[in-house]
């Protein structure tokens, strides 16, 4: 049966950016082979079960495919049964929800003034104060 080092196999299938960040995770603990921690020589082969931690997310994989060298994410797809718990999936969605792009100022107005920080920390806070809103119509 063929085997192929855990930190290559990792970033071959795109879970990790370079292959010195795998083996970083591999080393710091945060890959899993089995069940147990995995160093980044480790041996993996096809039906083993990886499980990562990243970005405080716990995934789990299983191996289908050994890889040669680094894929396109298409390929890279077929290779891995993603078989994360349901719980840890919802706990990545329920962190994005609510997250918005960056904030845009017009070009050339600087920083903002220590007023303009303060009425846009107000804003943000969500305490309006719509006192025009309380007069009575002339």
């Amino acid at each position: 049966m063929e085997k192929m080092r855990i930190d290559k196999w990792v970033w071959a299938v795109r879970l990790y950016k370079s292959r010195t960040i795998a083996a970083d995770a591999c080393k710091t603990g945060k890959v899993k082979l089995n069940g147990v921690n995995a160093k980044p020589a480790t041996l993996v082969g096809e039906g083993d079960k990886i499980e990562l931690k990243k970005n405080g997310f716990g995934l789990t994989f299983e191996v289908k495919k050994l890889l040669k060298s680094r894929v396109g994410a298409a390929i890279a797809v077929e290779c891995y049964t993603n078989t994360t718990p349901e719980e840890e999936l919802n706990k990545y969605k329920n962190w994005f929800v609510g997250k918005t792009g960056a904030e845009m100022r017009e070009k050339g107005a600087g920083r903002p003034t220590k007023k303009e920080r303060r009425e846009i920390d107000e804003f943000k806070d969500g305490d309006f104060n719509f006192d025009w809103y309380d007069e009575e119509p002339i």
